[in-house]
């Protein structure tokens, strides 16, 4: 198993979320021709999750992460030090770890299975999916670029849509409207005002504007207008959803569209911790088993248009997936 020419192979394959079809179809026929009991759950729309296990035992450690990224697609290239390419990091060198991990492990014995899965870079839905068909695994070691380091803790997140409304007129004549995009900007300053909570073990939960969009034209009053919001949790979010509402009254509807909530996680002695400022499917996935987070790569690249992985961190995160679940099964 070479986990640098597979990596190459994968990153090759486009698979944006939504179109993780071929990826997957690639996946499977690859893990089928190594000797794994693979098989494919449906997931929607002719997408579905790639689960593999040895002669159809139940797994105790599972290795899991997710076959989509994030656009454009970039193929891949590589020099001495790197793999380049969408998904080097984030997540296609980290499966291609994981299943040369899983070779040696199962030369070795150890009762391990994989878990692939789509949609993690939108609604984590393939997560979701397999979190109602567990295999009755102990523990399980999720993927992510955090080079090498395993996480003591993930933060979570919370997506608000911000909804403004108004009153249409000709823009000569601003007093007989009513600027949904002004209410917007009101409202959004407002927010960004607001005193955010802070863990002191974690870190700050942090505030990013995404998107904002509205009006007509540019002689017309805006009746509409909308923005997209992301928080990054650091504890429960009940008090800070309380806190927008209040924030945004009279100016503009909150909705809050989807929240994954942060997560404490196990680490493993004689390795290096950080924490997580990126959210995971682990919380969609609490039936595989304690979870582990942990992966080469640095997600400062990930989702950049030079994103690359280390091959030396490629290939140390075979032998770390290999300690992690040795220690994990006790031996």
């Amino acid at each position: 198993m070479d986990p640098i020419k597979l990596t190459r192979r994968l990153i090759d394959i486009e698979s944006i979320s939504g179109n993780e079809g071929a990826v997957g179809a690639e996946l499977y026929d690859e893990l089928c021709r190594l000797g794994y009991t693979a098989h494919k759950m449906p997931v929607a729309h002719e997408r579905f999750n790639v689960v593999a296990t040895i002669d159809e035992q139940p797994p105790q450690v599972v290795f899991s992460t997710h076959m989509d990224t994030v656009p454009p697609f970039i193929p891949s290239s590589e020099d001495g030090e790197n793999i380049y390419g969408r998904g080097a990091c984030d997540a296609k060198g980290i499966m291609a770890a994981q299943i040369a991990a899983c070779q040696r492990l199962r030369q070795q014995g150890a009762s391990v299975g994989m878990l692939f899965v789509v949609g993690e870079e939108r609604d984590s839905l393939g997560a979701k999916v397999a979190n109602d068909h567990p295999p009755g695994s102990r523990f399980l070691i999720n993927g992510e670029p955090t080079e090498n380091r395993i996480a003591a803790a993930s933060k979570g997140a919370m997506r608000v849509q911000l909804t403004a409304r108004g009153k249409m007129a000709h823009s000569a004549y601003p007093e007989l409207g009513e600027s949904a995009i002004e209410k917007l900007l009101t409202a959004l300053e407002r927010l960004r005002a607001m005193e955010l909570p802070v863990n002191p073990e974690i870190g700050p939960c942090t505030l990013n504007i995404g998107l904002i969009e509205g009006g007509r034209a540019p002689n017309v009053v805006p009746d509409h207008a909308r923005a997209q919001l992301l928080y990054r949790l650091v504890g429960p979010s009940e008090e800070l959803r309380r806190q927008i509402v209040a924030t945004t009254a009279g100016l503009a509807e909150a909705e809050f569209v989807l929240e994954i909530p942060f997560a404490r996680l196990r680490t493993i002695p004689g390795i290096e911790s950080m924490v997580a400022k990126f959210t995971t499917d682990i919380p969609w996935l609490s039936r595989w088993g304690t979870p582990v987070l942990i992966g080469p790569g640095s997600i400062h690249v990930a989702h950049t248009d030079r994103e690359y992985i280390s091959k030396k961190q490629l290939h140390e995160a075979v032998e770390l997936y290999c300690t992690i679940a040795r220690q994990l099964l006790g031996g």
